[in-house]
């Protein structure tokens, strides 16, 4: 790439990922997935590594997040609530273990902290004596939003420190404020009674909270916090984040109790592949780790660039969202007779794996998301979970797209469909159609039924296809 290339590539970068900035923390609605924002901001970083000369005041990576909403005061930070760089991969660990001892200038052990990285809205609370004064987001790093009225409404968040001592004056600690799974899916079902789009994750759901102007509105969803670190260690008689966890958990903060104090970071890759285990098993969304130089000197010593601190990184998990084009829509016939409409993908991988087919759910959802044919969709996949498409991207759209017409008649005996009034669900009520019984073959001999060995769908299709069996007593014939 030439200099003159890279100039053009650079400018636009730097619109496109500002434009996703302002959508994504100031108007709580992003366009694009993590992943894809991810890849954007990357290049970019790569692009001004090997041209740094062409390095603008104004680009994303010389300053974090974006601008306040006009609607809530200002809040100052008396020190920067920076981001933190991310990483993908073990060598990528190596590479910032290197660069933290290239720096030192020294090859002794040092001891870190590997903790979740929560998947909620970042928030400073300011104390004064040990009461609670303020409370602002990150903001662009500097400036943040004041939420003090609707932090207080978040009920682990302590209103007065407890102490068997003398408190500092002033104390300001850093945390995430974040949704559980549970109530996220219960919020999202009642805004879907009443009409309100959705949020796309526990994240935004957290975020559109906070920024709610009726703090009533904010105390009546659950949101919780979990406080990861203060904005100056010197305010408190700690040496390191080892002494700082146990003395803030005194104070009477919540802390995440899957921090791991390592000594090495071959110990904190192996909490990273734990966490990766456990992820969906527990009640809230991480999306992966922070690993940090537990020393407060080290810490000092190491500094920090215009954006994100030398001791600290986020090493992120595989992307569980994507984006793919809609191709079509298939309509499978379940073995009460349920239709349940699945997208048709472009394939792509999401978390290691290759995806083709999404959850659609019914013909209500469809029509609520506003789905078309060619639509540009957002897809998640989380664990087993079978992948659902979340929503359109309209703005992707180029005027090619169709409608999504739901069939009148069964696509597996043309029996005409039928759907009880007041249920989602449409069914067809041919008792003798081909695809119910082989739905209730499999079913049968799966683990909700008979849990037959070597009887999986896969076989029970090829005995069918075969004309082997065609119904359930069949299977004893074999």
């Amino acid at each position: 790439m030439t200099r003159q290339q890279a100039e053009l590539r650079l400018t636009a970068l730097r619109a496109e990922l500002q434009d996703h900035a302002h959508q994504y923390y100031v108007q709580d609605a992003p366009v694009i997935s993590d992943a894809e924002y991810d890849r954007l901001f990357r290049e970019l970083l790569c692009m001004e590594a090997q041209f740094p000369d062409l390095v603008t005041l104004d680009s994303p990576s010389q300053r974090v997040g974006g601008e306040p909403l006009a609607a809530f005061a200002e809040a100052i930070h008396t020190l920067p609530m920076l981001s933190l760089d991310n990483i993908f991969a073990a060598e990528e660990l190596a590479d910032f273990e290197e660069r933290v001892r290239r720096r030192l200038k020294s090859t002794a052990q040092l001891t870190w902290t590997a903790e979740p990285k929560i998947d909620g809205l970042a928030v400073e609370l300011r104390y004064e004596n040990g009461f609670f004064v303020e409370g602002s987001t990150r903001g662009n790093g500097f400036v943040g939003e004041n939420i003090t009225a609707n932090l207080r409404t978040v009920r682990n968040i302590p209103l007065r420190l407890l102490a068997d001592g003398p408190l500092p004056e002033r104390l300001a600690v850093r945390g995430e404020v974040y949704l559980s799974k549970k109530d996220f899916a219960a919020l999202n079902q009642q805004r879907a009674g009443q009409d309100e789009p959705l949020f796309a994750n526990p994240r935004n759901a957290a975020a559109g909270s906070l920024r709610q102007l009726d703090p009533k509105i904010t105390a009546a969803r659950p949101l919780s916090f979990f406080v990861y670190g203060v904005a100056d260690p010197a305010a408190l008689p700690c040496a390191s984040l080892t002494e700082l966890f146990p003395h803030l958990r005194s104070l009477g903060f919540p802390v995440n109790p899957l921090i791991k104090f390592c000594r090495s970071l071959a110990e904190a890759e192996e909490h990273y592949r734990h966490l990766q285990q456990i992820r969906h098993g527990l009640d809230y969304e991480i999306d992966g780790m922070v690993i940090k130089a537990a020393s407060f000197a080290v810490q000092e010593e190491l500094g920090s660039t215009a954006r994100a601190p030398r001791w600290a990184v986020a090493w992120k998990f595989p992307a569980e969202e994507a984006e793919a084009v809609m191709s079509g829509v298939e309509y499978q016939v379940g073995r009460t007779g349920a239709i349940t409409p699945v997208a048709v993908l472009e394939p792509m991988n999401i978390g290691g794996v290759v995806v083709r087919r999404a959850a659609l759910h019914n013909q209500d959802e469809i029509q609520r998301k506003g789905l078309m044919i060619g639509d540009t969709v957002l897809v998640r996949r989380a664990g087993d979970v079978i992948p659902e498409v979340i929503r359109p991207l309209p703005e992707r759209r180029t005027g090619q797209e169709q409608p999504i017409v739901f069939p009148k008649e069964c696509p597996s005996c043309n029996n005409a469909l039928h759907r009880p009034e007041g249920e989602a669900v449409t069914r067809c009520r041919n008792p003798r159609c081909p695809a119910q019984r082989l739905q209730r073959i499999i079913w049968f001999a799966g683990k909700s039924g008979l849990d037959i060995e070597g009887l999986g769908p896969k076989n029970v299709e090829k005995l069918a296809e075969a004309k082997l069996i065609e119904d359930i007593p069949d299977i004893f014939c074999l």
